[in-house]
């Protein structure tokens, strides 16, 4: 399925996979989130592709990166809604908010994409 997603949606989804492969960097103790293909554990490499993919443009995503590019933005929509809810800062709330409506326009084109599977 070919997933079409804006420019500012599309480096939303880069980076929120690139906080997921942080994590999980940070998970096995490794110091560098580049690690080689031979080092990185089976869930990171998914996730080292599937940024190479959105790294290059390429969303011709299969079932499974769909879902887990689904998954990531749904965790962090999450995240991000507790922090709204807790953010005091009018101006950061707003900000917050507007960042928030960016992922959601991405989670919901992603869901679409997963729904046509």
């Amino acid at each position: 399925m070919q997933l079409h997603l804006e420019a500012d949606e599309l480096d939303l989804l880069a980076n929120v996979v690139m906080e997921r492969i942080s994590a999980i960097s940070a998970q096995s103790g490794s110091s560098d989130p580049v690690t080689s293909d031979k080092n990185a554990s089976p869930d990171a490499q998914l996730y080292n592709d599937l940024l190479d993919k959105l790294l290059a443009h390429d969303l011709r995503l299969d079932c499974d990166e769909l879902q887990r590019a689904a998954d990531l933005l749904a965790a962090r929509k999450c995240d991000l809604e507790r922090v709204i809810a807790q953010e005091q800062s009018a101006r950061l709330k707003s900000e917050l908010s507007s960042r928030l409506a960016l992922l959601e326009r991405a989670l919901e084109r992603v869901d679409e994409a997963c729904a046509m599977m």
